[in-house]
């Protein structure tokens, strides 16, 4: 093969690579960077809602949360959902304007830190500060009524939260570091020549990710610490948080104490390709 070849190849193959990265970063602004209030509203009032939209501190860094109701109705549970990495609480969009749950209770959400409008990549550092922010979010709120919905990280953060809610409902935990998968493609988070090219909100998961496998034995003797009753959702084929992370949450419960719903086949994109599964736990928790 020529010299002239295999210039031609090499750029065809450059040529390929930058399309490819551009439309990657097209679909990282797209799908998962977090949304403006204005979109988000618009997003709302295609559904006829008008949620309300409100900004809290922490340590400096500005929290977004979402209420459904423009105030809360006292006799009604609440339901406070928490995203995972990467994530954004825009996840719950089909929840959070769902007609019967909007019925039935309160409904809030927040962009975690790292996650959110203003502090892209900027993750705290332990899940201590993420229970802190929960709390803060909570702030005002009566625990007794409340019901935690956590997805992947999210999930984790609602198990280690250990106050004591109406109830908790774990979508496809994070509990056991040694099961946490590493993926080869997460090396490019750290590495110097290509960081600079990966979405913040990538580098905010990844660097969750690489804590988790130090982190989640320190939080062993508190999964079960709550008096919460847990509910745990997983797929069985889940690759990114394996389903075996709830098997073991089950073995540390008391059996009135946490139910498993297991996903025959299912994978870790469960809060949408499962919504009516899980919208169905979600009421029967509101009617207990």
């Amino acid at each position: 093969m020529t010299g002239r070849k295999i210039k031609r190849i090499l750029k065809i193959l450059s040529g390929i690579f930058a399309v490819l990265l551009i439309t990657f970063y097209f679909l990282v602004n797209y799908f998962i960077n977090p949304k403006s209030d204005e979109k988000i509203r618009d997003t709302f009032a295609d559904v006829n809602m008008e949620p309300v939209l409100r900004y809290l501190d922490f340590k400096g860094e500005q929290v977004r949360r979402i209420q459904m109701k423009p105030s809360f109705d006292s006799l009604l549970p609440t339901l406070v959902f928490v995203h995972g990495s990467p994530g954004s609480f825009m996840d719950f969009k089909r929840y959070l304007s769902d007609s019967t749950l909007n019925k039935k209770a309160n409904m809030i959400a927040y962009d975690r830190i790292g996650y959110g409008v203003n502090n892209k990549g900027r993750v705290l550092k332990n899940l201590e500060e993420e229970i802190a922010v929960l709390d803060k979010v909570l702030t005002g709120i009566n625990l007794s009524n409340v019901i935690l919905i956590g997805y992947s990280y999210g999930g984790t953060l609602v198990m280690a939260a250990d106050k004591n809610y109406r109830a908790k409902i774990a979508l496809a935990p994070s509990v056991r570091g040694d099961l946490e998968p590493m993926f080869w493609l997460m090396n490019l988070t750290r590495w110097k020549l290509s960081k600079p090219f990966i979405p913040k909100v990538f580098l905010a998961a990844s660097s969750e990710k690489f804590r988790h496998v130090e982190e989640l034995p320190e939080f062993d003797n508190r999964w079960n610490r709550s008096l919460s009753k847990v509910m745990a959702i997983h797929g069985e084929k889940d690759r990114i948080v394996p389903f075996e992370n709830s098997v073991y949450l089950k073995e540390i419960f008391e059996k009135k104490k946490f139910s498993l719903i297991p996903i025959k086949e299912g994978n870790h994109s469960l809060i949408w390709t499962n919504f009516d599964l899980i919208r169905e736990e979600v009421i029967k928790s509101l009617e207990d």
